[in-house]
């Protein structure tokens, strides 16, 4: 074996052993990247209210703290609106099992009307069975063909009924016990989220700057166009999914009051953003304003009109303005996409999978500014 080919060998088995610690490493401290990445997610939603202040001549300090006010304001009374209509349903929720019982029991119906009219139908053309044949016995007469005798079986033995003990458990309360140091690593890590938003607005500038004096030279040209293109590819990405998201919730909470659906404003909001949900979406968008009508007893004519609504606001949010708003920006091809969607869900579950998209397109940002990594963002793109 030469030397290159030693070198060669080495090299490749340094960068996967480079690889595996990265990924342990993502796993291990999974909490801690989901919660940075949120927060830079916040903040770049943010930005732009925070820069539409600075052009007005309000200090980066004081313009940060009056926008994140605002946002958490408004997500308080968002929270609390939310929790009045989930109350409603929480009252209507009974009345689900048997709606659904309702519904099930109609389609079985029918169903089963279906399987009797094809069993009529091919009844008239199947033959009929001939008629048993007799035979001679020995005292001359005509006796039909013996059957076969099925000898008794013995009776069941007796069946003591068993004595249950009534369990008083709450199922919802042992779940959030067992997973208590869980939630507990959630919420802590949830509260430092107002601070790092907080900080990443007010001190964007001196960050960005004191980051470039670790490069001289081009290395330093180099890294400003990977941050630009980086932050140019996440703010389209998500901000352009924030528009869309909102733009969407407004749209079906109206038209969901129009027709009169139950809880309209919450419905409307959840079918809205599940629709931005890759490849899932659709299905997830329909599944508000069906329980919602299931749970509360709505006519038939206005459940189906709610589905269509939702179904048909989904197909226009993905086919015209999520191309128009997110893809001139984002160019990413769908496999590139299925697989970060399959590593990031696989790697912090149900975060990752709404990270996944952010993460490569920032990923392939990089390559597409550096120069030995050129060809991976040629790779990665559509």
């Amino acid at each position: 074996m030469g030397d290159s080919t030693r070198e060669d060998v080495r090299s490749y088995s340094l960068g996967i052993i480079a690889a595996g610690v990265i990924i342990a490493i993502l796993y291990w401290a999974r909490i801690v990247f989901i919660t940075a990445i949120t927060a830079m997610v916040i903040a770049l939603i943010l930005e732009p209210f925070v820069g539409l202040l600075t052009r007005i001549r309000f200090p980066r300090q004081l313009a940060t703290l009056v926008v994140c006010v605002v946002a958490l304001t408004a997500l308080y009374f968002a929270g609390f609106t939310a929790w009045n209509q989930l109350s409603g349903i929480a009252n209507d929720a009974p009345a689900l099992k048997e709606n659904i019982s309702h519904a099930v029991e109609a389609v079985a119906t029918r169903i089963q009307k279906i399987e009797d009219s094809a069993g009529k139908v091919f009844s008239r053309n199947r033959k009929p069975d001939p008629p048993p044949v007799a035979t001679q016995s020995q005292t001359g007469k005509k006796t039909s063909r013996k059957t076969a005798t099925i000898p008794l079986l013995p009776p069941p033995p007796e069946i003591i009924p068993e004595v249950r003990i009534h369990d008083d458990r709450n199922p919802i309360q042992d779940y959030i016990f067992s997973r208590l140091d869980a939630l507990y690593q959630v919420l802590l890590m949830g509260s430092f989220v107002p601070l790092l938003v907080y900080f990443m607005l007010s001190w964007r500038d001196h960050i960005y700057k004191s980051f470039l004096r670790f490069f001289d030279g081009p290395a330093r040209t180099t890294v400003s166009q990977s941050l630009q293109g980086i932050a140019g590819v996440a703010r389209a990405f998500v901000v352009g999914n924030f528009m869309i998201g909102v733009l969407l919730a407004m749209v079906t909470s109206a038209l969901f009051a129009v027709i009169h659906l139950p809880y309209p404003l919450l419905v409307g909001t959840l079918s809205g953003l599940f629709s931005l949900v890759p490849y899932a979406g659709l299905v997830l968008a329909v599944l508000p304003p069906l329980l919602a009508g299931l749970a509360t007893g709505a006519p038939s004519s206005v459940l189906l009109i709610a589905l269509a609504l939702a179904a048909g606001l989904h197909l226009i949010a993905m086919n015209v303005l999520y191309p128009t708003i997110v893809g001139a920006r984002v160019h990413l091809n769908p496999l590139v996409v299925t697989f970060s969607l399959m590593f990031w869900g696989f790697l912090w579950d149900a975060a990752g999978l709404v990270l996944a998209i952010p993460i490569t397109a920032g990923i392939k940002a990089v390559c597409d500014h550096v120069t030995g990594l050129r060809k991976y963002g040629r790779f990665l793109g559509d």
